[in-house]
């Protein structure tokens, strides 16, 4: 009887099968889906769909109406923002349109946020309160 020893490349392709197949049991992992479900009004013309929660951080989506205003207000935390339809004004002189990113750093005046158009933004920060707003 002979032995058989496998090349490199082939161990290569046969760990790679395995890991995949291991990838593909793991059931760790989150997936929200698009659509309707999970949205809940935040505010006037304002909705927001929580994505995921850990200790305080939250990574959500916030659908604005047209006209729609967030106001000034301050976080405790950086907060990232990533603009994935529409338009969205930053206080009078920053505009930020789909694919452009804002970050808001902890302590900080952030200025009013407005849209003319509607916008859907993906958020990572603290988990937003009423009382963080200055109105």
């Amino acid at each position: 009887m002979t032995s058989t020893v496998a090349t490199p490349a082939q161990a290569r392709a046969i760990r790679r099968r395995l890991l995949e197949r291991v990838a593909d049991t793991d059931d760790s992992h989150l997936t929200v889906p698009a659509g309707a479900a999970g949205w809940q009004p935040f505010g006037d013309g304002v909705q927001i769909k929580v994505l995921h929660e850990n200790e305080g951080i939250l990574s959500y989506l916030l659908r604005l109406a047209p006209g729609a205003r967030l106001e000034a207000h301050r976080h405790p935390v950086d907060e990232e923002c990533l603009v994935l339809e529409g338009m969205l004004k930053v206080g009078s002189q920053i505009e930020v349109g789909p694919g452009g990113y804002h970050l808001a750093r902890a302590g900080s005046l952030h200025a009013a946020i407005s849209t003319e158009t509607g916008a859907t933004i993906f958020l990572r920060g603290a988990e937003p309160h009423a009382d963080q707003l200055l109105v």
